[in-house]
């Protein structure tokens, strides 16, 4: 499996629109360039094999998920007491993209392997809406989820790369994400701005991705999006939006 290009790790309250944003990242990019990784997918799937439930629809917004979020939560938490990263070491088997979109990030411990295994490949991003958006989305607060550790595990601690507010305006959430875009190498797509940028600048050479693209304009780094970093983290994205 080749190293991944670029990691962009997502957090954010339920309802806040992360797996809307990872979606949109992959639409942006194309899934030939990019995946979503949703750790939540290996967790239900051993949760539902362990206690004979329907995977699938663990999977959905619908009020079968609801009935077994507590179990499920209790009993990850034991699962990531003993392995704290067996989640994300499923979630990552067979991804071969050069961009992996991690949509739901929900412990220290998940960003925590992210960073030790990608380094600087990692794009640390919140996603928030203001609480009567999450509303209108049918969030209700419930107690014992949106106070546990998988709803406010990252409210501290982590400085975030980018914080990108999704609270319903399309033309906002666009020009953040046109920002963030810009944090990928050359021949990744970004359609917002200048339309599709050629995919062939990306070649797996020797079971890694590397920049094939030259001769292109780099576009600068926008600040559009809310940044959550010094100019020391900058220095660490710049060198990945140069031509080569």
């Amino acid at each position: 499996m080749a190293a991944p290009r670029a990691v962009v790790v997502l957090s954010g309250k339920r309802k806040s629109g992360k797996d809307f944003v990872a979606e949109e990242l992959r639409s942006r990019l194309g899934p030939d360039v990019c995946t979503v990784l949703r750790l939540s997918g290996p967790l239900k799937e051993q949760f539902a094999k362990e206690h004979g439930l329907d995977f699938e629809r663990l999977l959905d917004a619908t009020e079968y998920k609801e009935r077994y979020r507590h179990d499920m939560i209790r009993w990850g938490e034991e699962k990531r007491r003993a392995d704290p990263g067996c989640f994300c070491r499923s979630a990552v088997k067979g991804a071969a993209q050069p961009v992996w979109v991690v949509s739901d990030a929900r412990r220290l411990s998940d960003v925590e392997w992210f960073r030790s295994g990608y380094g600087d490949a990692v794009q640390t991003v919140r996603v928030v809406a203001d609480e009567e958006t999450r509303k209108k989305r049918n969030w209700v607060f419930v107690a014992g989820v949106d106070d546990a550790e998988s709803e406010c595990g990252l409210d501290r601690g982590v400085p975030f790369d980018w914080v990108i507010t999704n609270n319903g305006d399309g033309a906002a959430l666009d020009e953040q994400l046109e920002a963030l875009l810009q944090i990928f190498p050359i021949g990744v797509p970004n359609p917002i701005r200048r339309g599709p940028r050629p995919l062939q600048g990306w070649g797996n050479l020797n079971g890694r991705w590397e920049r094939t693209l030259s001769n292109v304009e780099n576009p600068p780094v926008s600040c559009a999006a809310s940044r959550a970093v010094g100019s020391a983290r900058r220095e660490r994205i710049l060198p990945l939006c140069s031509a080569p």
